[in-house]
């Protein structure tokens, strides 16, 4: 093989790494935004029905709570993840349900159809009220186990981006200068995919996780050769 086309096929393989790290970054991170928000909704309503339980809040104000509380919290997770996770998220959701339309929803699932909330006993309102509490700490259980997937999938693409690097500076020439080449691709690829799929995401508008995602792998390639073309 010449210099040249040994050169073009090492660019290829930096770059390719640089995409793997990217892609698993992706996907733990976004991985880790959902565990987190299904356990901060999970601590959130069990806090409220302990608080309407022993009577220091009314039913009423637990379930205002509980829907402005987890609303709160969905933005802020979304917030932590990448662009192409927030662009999924709101795909599904573009954001959270009214207190409204939480009561109309779960007095039809209690009562029967046609159910005029405003006519129920104070009891009957109150299990209203608590179903509202309860569905405030799930998430949806189908999201969180692909999440969970995506979650090992990301530490395996991570894993096996660090090991290929690692073996690549144990064997190079000069081991201190590969090394700095390797986080520095690695590094591009990652923060390049952020930075594609943010930009992607301004032009396609909310809720376009295609879009996003392509935006997200080609700044990676892009970025990942960039960087391992000037070294």
């Amino acid at each position: 093989m010449s210099q040249q086309g040994r050169q073009a096929f090492e660019s290829t393989i930096q770059t390719l790494k640089g995409e793997i790290a990217n892609v698993g970054a992706h996907l733990a991170i976004d991985a880790g935004a959902r565990q987190a928000y299904a356990l901060r909704i999970e601590e959130m309503a069990n806090e409220l029905r302990t608080q309407a339980t022993s009577g220091r809040i009314t039913w009423s104000q637990a379930a205002e709570q509980a829907q402005q509380t987890r609303n709160t919290i969905m933005e802020v997770i979304r917030g932590r993840s990448t662009p192409v996770g927030r662009a999924l998220a709101e795909s599904l959701k573009r954001e959270g349900k009214t207190l409204n339309e939480l009561v109309a929803r779960k007095a039809m699932e209690l009562f029967g159809a046609g159910v005029d909330f405003n006519k129920l006993n104070p009891v009957q309102k109150n299990q209203v009220y608590a179903a509202i509490v309860k569905s405030a700490g799930k998430s949806n259980p189908k999201i969180t186990a692909a999440m969970r997937t995506a979650s090992r999938a990301g530490r395996a693409l991570l894993f096996l981006s660090i090991a290929v690097s690692v073996y690549t500076v144990a064997t190079a020439d000069d081991p201190a200068a590969a090394a700095k080449r390797e986080i520095a691709v690695t590094g591009a690829g990652i923060g390049g995919g952020i930075l594609g799929g943010a930009a992607a995401g301004l032009a396609c508008g909310p809720g376009a996780p295609v879009c996003v995602g392509i935006g997200a792998f080609v700044g990676g390639a892009l970025a990942a050769f960039g960087v391992d073309a000037l070294w």
